[in-house]
């Protein structure tokens, strides 16, 4: 049993599979006698990542209203509520997808100012390799405007471990190319390969952030300009909706049917998925029971992660969708999508209950290499000026 709790933030872009890859190590260190305590992080509440990990039996808290960077002081309340409930002996956090300077702000800090409480492990950063090949040059294809781009390298050039994760999608040769390009472009950073959701290649990584240590070295420069900007292109939608149905209705076809329909919305206009996922939850099932899906890109193909065994008549749906497109675009898209996809299901109602669209606001983190700025009373709310 460590003396101290380990401290473990999983980076990456929207989509790099980062809430596979803490369920993963999650039930790898339950499985060797640890207790461990999750974090997911959000510019707004109601989460997918939340509900996934909920479902899985882990102790897990939510901070909503923007990344932890700009939320310091509600990251290290919520590792406080998690030790005196579950008394966790590792931390597992799992950052906001698009945002980057972590190690100045959160682990730098936190390793100064709690350093009695945790120990910090390397800064692990996620990239999907089809995404990171078009991002590099590699290959042609969908893909994001420079702005965004620029958040997308900087999470790589920050992490000590970059993670080829869904090493399956691609080719070995088309993997080693990537790698030399990673090698070359971020020569301070161990490279490994791994498929989360195959569950290959991940003893190293585990092995790494539960002995290693973050290295030491100067925070990398950010133009929080352009940070900014590249956050700004970015459209932001969470959503929870009521579905109900004069009879038993397929949950998992809904949810293909429904990413189906809004994925071809988007496509239309242009926009750029980044990450689009739901879930599922029957008033009907047993607890913990889910039907999730996930879509990466605009391009590619919708996936089941979990499936109900039997037919449903209703639920809590709880939609998440982040591309690169107009916030406002993105609820079109997923109320329209509703109704149409409800209309393939006899008598069945979908309700809207709730929702936020917006685009994030500027970060301002709370500390950065030593330099303290006020948080925001209260905690960010999107688009107030916290990311």
């Amino acid at each position: 049993m460590p003396s101290k709790a380990r401290y473990i933030m999983i980076g990456g872009f929207l989509g790099a599979g980062k809430t596979t890859t803490v369920g993963r190590l999650a039930k790898h260190l339950t499985d060797q006698g640890l207790r461990v305590g999750l974090i997911t992080n959000d510019q707004a509440g109601g989460l997918v990542d939340t509900k996934l990990l909920r479902g899985q039996g882990y102790a897990t808290e939510e901070i909503a209203g923007g990344c932890f960077c700009c939320r310091f002081n509600t990251l290290v309340d919520a590792a406080s509520k998690l030790a005196n409930d579950a008394k966790p002996d590792v931390f597992i956090a799992e950052p906001v997808g698009s945002c980057t300077d972590l190690v100045a702000t959160v682990t730098y800090p936190l390793r100064r100012m709690y350093g009695d409480a945790f120990t910090v492990a390397p800064l692990s950063v996620l990239v999907d390799p089809i995404r990171a090949r078009r991002v590099f040059g590699l290959d042609q294809g969908g893909t994001f405007s420079a702005k965004v781009a620029y958040i997308f390298k900087k999470q790589l050039e920050e992490a000590d471990i970059i993670v080829i994760s869904k090493s399956d999608l691609v080719e070995d040769a088309q993997r080693e190319e990537l790698r030399a390009v990673l090698a070359h472009e971020f020569p301070l950073a161990k490279i490994v390969s791994a498929s989360p959701r195959q569950e290959t290649g991940l003893d190293e990584l585990f092995a790494s952030l539960m002995t290693d240590e973050q290295a030491r070295r100067n925070p990398m420069t950010v133009d929080y300009e352009v940070y900014a900007d590249g956050e700004a292109l970015l459209g932001w939608l969470n959503a929870t909706v009521t579905l109900k149905a004069d009879d038993e209705f397929d949950a998992n076809e809904f949810l293909k049917q429904l990413a189906l329909i809004v994925q071809g919305s988007l496509r239309r206009d242009g926009a750029e998925i980044a990450h689009f996922k739901m879930t599922f939850s029957p008033d009907d099932g047993i607890a913990g029971e889910l039907a999730s899906i996930n879509l990466v890109r605009s391009d590619y193909i919708a996936e089941l992660g979990m499936e109900l065994d039997e037919p449903t008549t209703g639920g809590q749906l709880i939609v998440n969708l982040r591309a690169e497109a107009d916030p406002a675009s993105l609820m079109v898209a997923v109320k329209d999508g509703l109704d149409e996809t409800a209309l393939k299901f006899f008598g069945l109602k979908a309700t809207l209950d709730h929702e936020e669209h917006f685009r994030p606001g500027k970060p301002t983190p709370t500390h950065r290499d030593g330099e303290v700025v006020m948080e925001t009373k209260g905690g960010c709310t999107p688009g107030s000026g916290c990311c």
